[in-house]
């Protein structure tokens, strides 16, 4: 077992992985993350478009940092709240399950699908067992949310954490749009005036980042269609680490 497995294990013990409940769930699950990848790219492409003439959608496409800070300013408080929080929270509950369904496989898998979080996933065995609340109320992201179900955090404790900390990061976010106004407002303004040459230069990116992911062995959708695919090689992985340690340890003894 790798050292980020252990840490799952470090305190009590996490509920067998037992898969998902059914078909219809894993099936329904892996839909609506497909299309939040499908959403967000869409976002990306749009985003010079309706960064300022419909910031709300923007927001309800793809609630980056970015699109969140220069949308503020253009929202009321109840709308920028309200569909920034939808949008965060969207996608954290179905990582979970997915934690919760496979385990240390899900790990494993996103260690794999994601690099540049395995860093991230190797910190979180330092602090997680300590402080799980803590962590997912400052990173509610998508591999801490995967983590914290294959740690067997509970429903009500993820829940309470990744409320706490997304509305928090809501609230800095409006705090910062708000002291850097003016700022924005010229960039917001500069984005529009030039929307069809960054729209262009945006459709670009996207489909660069896409080919680039695909060329490292990742690919968001293709990863989440093939998710029992990748979740039995890393099943296979963990197992394979597993006889090599107790082979390793009799060698040992």
């Amino acid at each position: 077992m790798d050292e980020t497995s252990a840490a799952v294990h470090a305190a009590d013990p996490p509920p067998a992985a037992s898969g998902p409940p059914s078909k219809a769930a894993r099936n329904a699950t892996i839909g609506f993350l497909v299309f939040l990848v499908v959403l967000s790219n869409l976002g990306n492409v749009l985003f010079a478009s309706f960064v300022k003439e419909h910031p709300g959608w923007l927001i309800a496409m793809n609630a980056s940092n970015r699109n969140l800070a220069l949308a503020s300013n253009n929202l009321d408080a109840a709308a920028f709240y309200l569909i920034g929080f939808a949008r965060l929270f969207a996608p954290d509950l179905f990582f979970f399950w997915i934690g919760r369904w496979y385990g240390d496989a899900a790990i494993r898998w996103m260690e794999r699908k994601a690099p540049t979080y395995g860093e991230l996933l190797r910190q979180l065995e330092h602090w997680f067992d300590k402080a799980r609340f803590v962590v997912v109320a400052i990173a509610p992201n998508n591999p801490v949310c995967l983590f914290a179900g294959a740690a067997g955090m509970s429903y009500g404790a993820f829940l309470t954490a990744n409320v706490v900390g997304t509305i928090g990061r809501l609230i800095l976010i409006r705090a910062f749009s708000s002291v850097f106004k003016d700022l924005l407002g010229n960039i917001t303004s500069f984005i529009a005036d030039y929307r069809w040459p960054i729209t262009a230069l945006s459709i670009v990116l996207v489909g660069v980042t896409v080919w680039s992911d695909r060329r490292g062995g990742r690919d968001g959708i293709g990863d989440l269609v093939h998710l029992e695919e990748g979740m039995a090689e890393a099943e296979e992985e963990l197992g394979e680490e597993a006889t090599m340690d107790a082979s390793d340890a009799q060698q040992a003894e």
